[in-house]
C-alpha cells in the first residue's frame, strides 16, 4: 500500500541529506517537483501510496443531495 523508505529513495534519487537539509526534506521537494502526491508523517518522512505512483487518483464520493419529485413535473 505504501512505498518503503528505500523505494522512495529510489523513486526520488535521494538517499541522503546534504548541506544541512535532511534526506526527507529533499525527497519531499523532489516528490513535489515530480507531481507525486504524498503526506508527511509524524516522523517527518514523506509517505507515498502505490496509487499515487501509478497515477490512480482517488476521487471523493459524490455528495448526494435530496431533490423533491415535485420538481420533475412541468
Amino acid at each position: 500500500m505504501f512505498l518503503t523508505p528505500e523505494e522512495i529513495a529510489e523513486l526520488t534519487g535521494i538517499a541522503r541529506g546534504r548541506s544541512g537539509v535532511t534526506r526527507e526534506q529533499l525527497q519531499a521537494a523532489q516528490l513535489r517537483d515530480m507531481g507525486i502526491a504524498f503526506r508527511i508523517n509524524a516522523r517527518g518522512r514523506p509517505v507515498v501510496t502505490w496509487d499515487a505512483v501509478n497515477g490512480i487518483a482517488s476521487k471523493p464520493e459524490p455528495t448526494r443531495t435530496w431533490r423533491s419529485n415535485i420538481l420533475n413535473f412541468g
